[in-house]
């Protein structure tokens, strides 16, 4: 990933119950701020997602897009973008650190880039804004189930 925003997050939970909420796409209307819809439209042998297609309303970016993903076990998803139209770029992912005591440190890394013309600082701050919302909401649906 090129110039990218990270923020990192404690989830009182263990990193195999993070996972199974990050893999649950069709549950992000329900938890993630501005996903309006998120299908899975390819699986993976090991049943967890190749590729989802995402409606995603969140100001100032409204887009459709696909996402191509790649897992390894419950310690890191990584994701790029396939297609979308605002979007350009969207690459990121999820870091999962086991801290030993039942809880997971979770490090989100994005990269973003899109159609209109943004200076690169209105960039990061996007990114941050995208990355802490995602950053609680995912705790909060995990320490909720």
């Amino acid at each position: 990933m090129a110039e990218q925003t990270s923020s990192s997050i404690t989830i009182d939970a263990p990193p195999a119950d993070v996972m199974a909420v990050i893999a649950d796409f069709e549950s992000y209307p329900e938890w993630a701020k501005g996903v309006q819809v998120a299908e899975v439209t390819e699986a993976g042998t090991d049943g967890r997602a190749e590729q989802v297609y995402f409606s995603l309303d969140v100001s100032p970016i409204k887009d459709e897009y696909t996402l191509a993903y790649d897992w390894d076990a419950d310690r890191e998803v990584t994701w790029t973008l396939v297609e979308g139209s605002m979007l350009k770029a969207l690459d990121g992912a999820y870091t999962l650190a086991d801290r030993g005591d039942g809880s997971t440190e979770v490090t989100y890394r994005l990269a973003l880039d899109v159609s209109i013309p943004l200076i690169g600082m209105l960039k990061r701050k996007g990114e941050k804004i995208l990355i802490d919302t995602a950053l609680k909401g995912l705790k909060k649906r995990v320490e909720s189930l």
